[in-house]
């Protein structure tokens, strides 16, 4: 449980320099992008790489990914079904506010949780692998058909094809694969550019919080509310329930469990701004999830962990 706190203790630590960076007028308006570009397309990739080519490529395919997929598509059926109930929205807000409630922030806040909670980030590796390779490209094929794109889905193929991240974890998962071994003087510049993204995504988000005010009057909060509640209750419980149903281990359980009571993806949140739709309504879920799974991440690791 120490080891919790203290991954909580740096993870909170770096948001918060962040915020204070953005606070004093260190980082000021759209000069956060400048992190979240490096981070995105250089330190991202270089780290994704670096765990994936020593991984155990199993982990790919392994129950706790099945497990977290399944209920990451459970999630959105049941906002999809809670929506025709409780509140009305055109297809693109539903699609969103689905996303919003199975789609994992697995790269911005999993990649620490996974380092300093789960102890090894191929645990969430994998996870960011399908996500944006299967979910996003789902999700924007019916974005773009219903802005009347009729080559959504090569739109959305391509998008994903030359993702960084993509490729980098593609070329990662070839090279544990195949058990090539790179030489020592093209992993060195890699692991060292890799271990910046961290750092660099934490304060990026920690910039980001400065003067977001969250849950106003007009903004579909039961929309909101109905998202991060599924999010950060009905998905991490599921997860622990199906878990239990398959036989998975101790450990396996609280790994899927953790990944599970992950927030939502600040990557839905650009698919609604480039778009322009619920641009409100996500944002907003995506911030009031991140902080509140902060306890429940705790609770879950005092929980499961032994």
């Amino acid at each position: 449980m120490l080891g919790v706190l203290h991954g909580f203790a740096v993870i909170l630590g770096i948001i918060g320099a962040g915020y204070l960076a953005a606070r004093f007028g260190v980082v000021k308006g759209e000069q956060r992008r400048v992190l979240n570009d490096v981070a995105f397309y250089v330190a991202t990739p270089a780290l994704l790489f670096d765990v994936l080519q020593q991984s155990d490529p199993s982990i790919v395919i392994s129950p706790v990914m099945l497990v977290t997929a399944i209920t990451a598509v459970a999630a959105a059926a049941v906002y999809v079904l809670l929506s025709r109930f409780w509140f009305k929205g055109d297809m693109a807000s539903v699609t969103l506010g689905a996303a919003s409630s199975g789609y994992v922030n697995a790269n911005n806040l999993g990649l620490p949780v996974a380092l300093y909670i789960l102890g090894d980030i191929a645990y969430v590796a994998p996870l960011i692998l399908i996500q944006v390779v299967v979910f996003a490209p789902v999700i924007l094929i019916i974005l773009e058909a219903l802005r009347g794109n009729k080559r959504g889905a090569r739109a959305a193929l391509l998008r994903a094809i030359s993702n960084p991240i993509i490729i980098a974890s593609v070329l990662g998962l070839v090279v544990a694969l195949t058990g090539f071994e790179l030489p020592e003087i093209a992993l060195g510049p890699i692991s060292m550019l890799g271990a910046a993204s961290v750092p660099m995504v934490l304060l990026s988000f920690g910039v980001s919080l400065r003067g977001q005010r969250a849950l106003q009057a007009g903004t579909n909060r039961a929309a909101v509310l109905t998202a991060s509640g599924i999010k950060l209750i009905f998905m991490p419980v599921a997860t622990w329930l199906l878990c239990l149903a398959i036989g998975l281990g101790p450990h396996e359980t609280f790994v899927a469990t953790t990944i599970a009571a992950l927030p939502t993806a600040q990557n839905i949140y650009n698919f609604a701004a480039t778009y322009r739709r619920a641009e409100t309504q996500i944002r907003d879920t995506v911030f009031v999830t991140t902080f509140a799974s902060l306890p429940i991440i705790a609770l879950v690791a005092w929980l499961l962990s032994a």
